[in-house]
């Protein structure tokens, strides 16, 4: 075979790998393929990587991921985020369901970690050397052969490499060149997020609060750290469409929950409008394959899922170490991309549909009564799908 057959695969140091998205899962599987000596560059769309209002979930397996990538990386995360101590379930009345302690420290070697996006963005792009991220960079196609992936940027540019990395979110340019499987479909519900300085008697440290509405209507509440809160919130709606001016956006949120318990309304009335981030919910179904010659996808590109699980960065971790881990140990970049999907489509798979299971039946008019069917009914299933899915451990391949 030539040299420039995509079956032979070069020394993982004279790799270069183009990675278009510069969110989690992009710059993750930029450390962690600088770990094994393999020259990455991050392209992003956006002009800045500026702060995004939402928070977010670190679980176990997630954090477990990273700490194989970088350990001193999740010692500084600990540092900026909150870990989970309690969990409380209330009704949109106040009362409580159920307040469950959390001991995944205990069980899985990592807390749950809660933390800022913009603040977990920032910490892994301060991990990278600053030449290597791109901002300004609208990647609108790619295509490759047998020497070698030719990447197409919006300004006219474009950039040769040997692999090219699609982890541009739900929307990737990246996927739809590949797969081509069209827009994502929307799941019934539409949400609003925002990340907020902010103090109240019910709000303890280090606490998470889900409370459950009728009419198919939720609100979440969690210490992120640094004394800011993350409120998100969720009903279904048929129609999948935003509102344009922020001052519309917040009418209609504090419409939305009006008469809901406290803290809703305080923490509500207290967010500026613009800060506040409406968005319909969309996912995908399962890929049998996300790959093709030296291009693969991964994070939300490769397996987009609904925001119940938590699991949307946790599993762009687990991808960019099993990436990384492929790519240094495999004999051509075809067995390492195959032995990278064959390591997480099923996987994935499994917390897609779970996903999706459970927040269709957490948005249910009758939500309450089937988050008491999971307590009474089925902790044991539960409790067998957290001990899989959180007991994930990275492996040397």
């Amino acid at each position: 075979m030539s040299e420039n057959n995509p079956r032979e695969f070069p020394a993982a140091s004279s790799l270069k790998v183009a990675i278009i998205g510069a969110g989690l899962g992009g710059l993750t599987v930029a450390l962690a393929l600088r770990k094994q000596g393999i020259e990455a560059q991050v392209y992003e769309k956006a002009r800045s990587l500026r702060p995004v209002g939402a928070g977010l979930t670190l679980f176990p397996n997630g954090l477990n991921s990273l700490h194989a990538i970088d350990a001193g990386l999740v010692e500084s995360l600990k540092s900026a985020g909150s870990k989970g101590c309690m969990v409380n379930m209330k009704k949109s009345t106040g009362e409580m369901i159920m307040q469950n302690p959390l001991t995944l420290e205990e069980k899985y070697g990592q807390p749950m970690l809660n933390i800022r996006w913009s603040r977990l963005q920032e910490i892994l792009a301060s991990a990278l050397p600053p030449d290597i991220i791109h901002l300004n960079c609208r990647c609108i196609a790619f295509e490759q052969n047998d020497k070698g992936v030719e990447v197409d940027f919006e300004d006219g540019n474009k950039v040769q490499a040997d692999l090219l990395i699609g982890a541009d979110g739900i929307n990737s340019v990246v996927r739809q060149t590949l797969i081509g499987d069209g827009s994502p479909r929307y799941a019934g519900r539409l949400s609003w997020r925002a990340v907020v300085k902010y103090r109240h008697e019910l709000l303890h440290p280090d606490e998470s609060t889900f409370m459950i509405g009728s009419e198919g209507k939720n609100f979440t509440l969690i210490d992120v750290g640094g004394g800011y809160i993350f409120w998100s919130a969720g009903a279904l709606s048929t129609d999948e469409s935003c509102l344009q001016s922020a001052a519309e956006v917040k009418s209609r949120v504090l419409e939305v929950f009006a008469g809901w318990a406290e803290p809703v309304q305080s923490i509500l009335e207290a967010t500026d409008a613009n800060d506040i981030v409406e968005r319909p919910i969309y996912d995908r179904p399962p890929l049998q394959s996300w790959n093709k010659g030296r291009v693969t996808l991964l994070g939300d590109a490769a397996h987009p899922v609904v925001p119940v699980l938590g699991q949307g960065a946790n599993t762009a971790f687990e991808d960019a170490w099993e990436l990384g881990e492929c790519l240094s140990h495999a004999p051509s970049i075809e067995a390492a991309l195959t032995g990278y999907e064959n390591s997480r489509i099923q996987r994935t798979q499994v917390i897609q549909v779970r996903s999706a299971f459970q927040g269709a039946r957490s948005y249910d008019p009758d939500a309450e009564a089937f988050v008491r069917s999971v307590i009474e009914q089925a902790q044991m299933n539960q409790s067998e799908f957290e001990e899989w899915l959180y007991n994930y451990k990275p492996c040397v391949f």
